[in-house]
């Protein structure tokens, strides 16, 4: 696919069945350039969340729950003076890609901080 501003030149046969396109022109979206970057970002976030955990796993041992809950808490704490990190869990949440974060952050540190981003989820 080319890109020329805001017009985008498809090229051979694309969606369901045998459709063909030539030119989508203005603010027309194109499917899988939205999700191809919904699943960046999602990445994006997992990763950075994950960073975060792997730092403070350093620094704070995780051996009992309250050990856990402390870094839950201030992996919570980094993700909130971030805005654009917060922003793109809730926008996750939104587009159903919890599930990826739940998944990626299965363990007891991981759970709480996934009960963070839903929460902010809800109240947004």
């Amino acid at each position: 696919m080319e890109s020329n501003g805001n017009t985008y030149n498809q090229k051979g046969l694309v969606g369901i069945g045998n459709q063909s396109i030539g030119t989508v022109k203005g603010n027309a979206k194109v499917a899988g350039v939205i999700y191809e970057a919904k699943d960046q970002n999602l990445a994006e976030a997992l990763a950075q969340v994950q960073q975060i955990l792997q730092q403070l796993s350093q620094s704070y041992p995780t051996n009992t729950t309250t050990e856990q809950m402390i870094v839950a808490t201030e992996t919570i704490k980094k993700i909130e003076n971030d805005p654009n990190l917060k922003q793109k869990l809730i926008s996750a949440a939104t587009s159903g890609g919890l599930a990826a974060f739940e998944k990626a952050l299965d363990n007891p540190v991981g759970a709480l901080v996934f009960g963070a981003i839903k929460g902010w989820q809800e109240a947004s």
